[in-house]
């Protein structure tokens, strides 16, 4: 049986003292052992009675109680703070493992492959001009140069169907926008170069050489930009 006095005399808290008695009176009418009552459930029902029947008595109960609800309460509450703490915590673990392997992927995917192709166009420019150098009238020389530029433009197709294969972590979304302006500057350089072996103008070869040039600074500071990333 319970321990709280007004359960046990089935009345609320706020019962007036003629409420509690009557209570009371009922159920000792009912459950005295002299009308085949239970002894124990008298004991319980007086010990309520001698709580709630007096007034200074059941004051103190209830001071006591109503603390002990509000370290229920509490206690609920930190509980229930708690829980979303460790939840949000545990989501906000699960986002953060979702954004690196999202970035690890990118970064192999994405970024290597296109690392690769980019040097494979530019690293063998210089050689390429320098054989081109000897007589750029040489129809085999100039040959071999438009090979290597047309080589190049495939693998510059290439880079493009990467970088568009794999939507970019926001994590690396100024380092993605980076990575595509070195394209774009690798682009523009091989059309100007390539503007030169059609009519042997000069200027198209200064400008395409000095955009190729930028286009490996900008290159180089990416590799540098990619073993500052969070995940290396």
């Amino acid at each position: 049986m319970s321990n709280n006095p007004y359960k046990i005399l089935g009345v609320s808290s706020s019962a007036n003292s003629e409420e509690i008695k009557a209570a009371y009176r009922q159920l000792v009418k009912q459950h005295h052992p002299d009308t085949g009552g239970d002894k124990q459930t008298i004991l319980s029902l007086n010990a309520a009675w001698e709580i709630l029947g007096d007034k200074e008595k059941r004051l103190a109960y209830d001071k006591k109680n109503n603390a002990i609800d509000s370290l229920s309460k509490e206690s609920k509450k930190r509980g229930i703070r708690n829980a979303q703490a460790s939840y949000a915590a545990k989501r906000a673990k699960r986002r953060s493992v979702a954004e690196d392997n999202a970035l690890l992927k990118w970064l192999h995917e994405v970024y290597s492959p296109i690392d690769l192709l980019l040097d494979q166009v530019m690293h063998p420019f210089s050689a390429e001009l320098k054989a081109l150098s000897g007589d750029p009238y040489d129809d085999e020389l100039m040959q071999n140069f438009c090979s290597y530029l047309e080589n190049s433009q495939k693998k510059l197709e290439k880079v493009e169907q990467i970088y568009r294969s794999i939507p970019t972590p926001e994590t690396v979304y100024g380092f993605s926008l980076s990575l595509y302006h070195c394209l774009s500057q690798v682009k523009d350089a091989l059309n100007e170069i390539e503007r030169y072996t059609m009519g042997y103008v000069d200027g198209y070869l200064h400008d395409g050489h000095e955009m190729l040039r930028k286009a490996q600074q900008t290159h180089e500071q990416l590799k540098q930009e990619r073993f500052r990333l969070e995940i290396s």
